[in-house]
């Protein structure tokens, strides 16, 4: 049997019906890629060699969960519990769980000229969100070609200006660190307090906020632009990204620095200067990267709502971040618009979009709140501790952001088995994870129209 398609079924993977045909479904396999990757994550991590301290065994599998989901969330300091081979082994878990393992896979059949079997092409689409078989390839080749150039610039920028202040090993080896963590949207930082001792760096903030940007944009939209360079010939859907994130990053920026620039116990104590390129940071880390420049336990409540729906919305698919994407929010927003105009179809950049799109968007964005919704509720029953800072660990650990009041290592074992799952479902994608918990049936009655009042 030929494992690569004919071309005429390129754009619908079927499966012979005298074939071989899939035990599981290519979301179940996909999870559960992500679940052996973080039990040998959990399995490295609780090494002796691996921390000062040897890591217990759920310890470590929290922290291995956390950077395959490229969350971010610690019960340790990975800057002073680990060792220098705990630390490598959280930052490769942390590339790969980033980059997406099917990645990998799919780059080490190329390179070893095999072909990719039906069942690996379904799961490599379901992971690139791709409808195309033959795009495959150049996908996970521009994933990791643009990934590793990246963060390789990236970090020869980090550590020129970091051999300043530091030893060049030292500099080098941080900025190798943080060059991955950042672009993978994981928020792991090796200095303390996160990145708070160098909020005033301009050349430190700018390239790790750039970092974060880049790697929550999403690499189909960094592809197609160095592919075509001029904004005339980007495809719509590029172009709703980035002009999103741009409004996205404003509205983030412009809303911590006015709300928290008189705050004494946050901004309030800086200079200008210093007050934007903390509040600049921070806005960008809030799109489910997780670094801190400043105190969150001490950020204004309204704060912490701007910054809660920020981690929410999350960056864009195929991309190193999580949360509903912002691709959901401009497909919800605009369907909202066609029914407040009584348009029958929803339109975005003089294109239209299918009605499965929207339902999709639709579906992930409830079940988003579902899960959100339950996992706080859950949370209080648990733990006896503000509202607030359950609410901001719960959007923070779904959006896989990674940004605490500072009380994950106090949990009590259900909130933090609790956690676990919920950086598990926001990296997986809520809809992903439902798809490969059930299993699709096709149904051929059709029932008559009914009229079912809402409003």
């Amino acid at each position: 049997m030929r494992n690569w398609l004919p071309n005429s079924l390129t754009r619908r993977l079927e499966v012979n019906p005298q074939a071989r045909t899939l035990s599981a479904s290519p979301p179940l396999v996909l999870a559960l890629g992500f679940m052996a990757l973080i039990v040998l994550g959990a399995i490295l991590l609780s090494l002796p060699q691996a921390a000062e301290q040897r890591l217990g065994i759920f310890q470590a599998l929290f922290m291995a969960t956390s950077a395959v989901t490229v969350t971010g969330l610690a019960v340790i300091d990975p800057a002073t519990d680990l060792t220098h081979f705990g630390q490598i082994v959280l930052a490769l878990l942390v590339q790969i769980g980033g980059m997406g393992f099917v990645t990998f896979a799919v780059i080490a059949a190329i390179t070893m000229h095999k072909r990719i079997s039906v069942s690996q092409q379904a799961l490599a689409l379901e992971a690139f969100n791709q409808t195309s078989v033959s795009r495959i390839r150049s996908t996970a080749f521009q994933v990791f070609k643009i990934a590793a150039l990246i963060e390789l610039i990236a970090a020869a920028i980090l550590f020129l200006r970091w051999t300043i202040d530091l030893p060049w090993s030292t500099a080098l080896y941080r900025a190798l660190f943080h060059a991955v963590t950042a672009f993978n949207n994981a928020g792991f930082s090796l200095f303390h307090d996160s990145l708070v001792p160098i909020s005033g760096d301009f050349v430190s903030v700018m390239t790790l906020s750039g970092l974060i940007i880049l790697g929550g944009i999403g690499f189909t939209v960094l592809a197609d632009v160095g592919q075509k360079k001029r904004w005339q010939t980007l495809l719509p859907y590029t172009k709703l990204i980035l002009i999103g994130t741009l409004i996205l990053n404003l509205i983030g920026f412009t809303s911590l620095w006015a709300l928290e620039f008189n705050n004494p116990k946050t901004l309030g104590m800086l200079g200008i200067g210093d007050q934007a390129l903390a509040a600049w940071m921070q806005n960008a880390a809030t799109r489910t990267a997780g670094f801190t420049t400043m105190d969150i336990a001490h950020l204004r409540d309204s704060t912490q709502l701007v910054m809660i729906v920020l981690m929410l919305i999350g960056g864009g698919s195929l991309s190193t971040a999580s949360g509903i994407k912002i691709g959901t929010l401009i497909v919800l927003l605009a369907a909202v618009r066609s029914y407040i105009r009584q348009r029958e179809e929803v339109v975005l950049m003089e294109r239209s979009v299918a009605p499965e799109t929207v339902q999709k968007a639709l579906a992930l964005f409830l079940i988003t709140g579902a899960l959100y919704f339950i996992s706080v509720l859950l949370l209080t029953l648990f733990e006896d501790l503000p509202i607030t800072s359950l609410l901001f660990e719960a959007a923070s650990a779904l959006s896989t952001t990674g940004m605490s009041h500072g009380i994950t290592h106090k949990l009590s074992t259900p909130s933090q088995i609790l956690i676990m799952v919920l950086m598990f479902a926001g990296r997986l994608g809520p809809l992903t994870l439902i798809y490969s918990l059930a299993t699709r049936k096709r149904s051929r009655i059709r029932y008559p129209e009914g009229n079912f009042q809402v409003g």
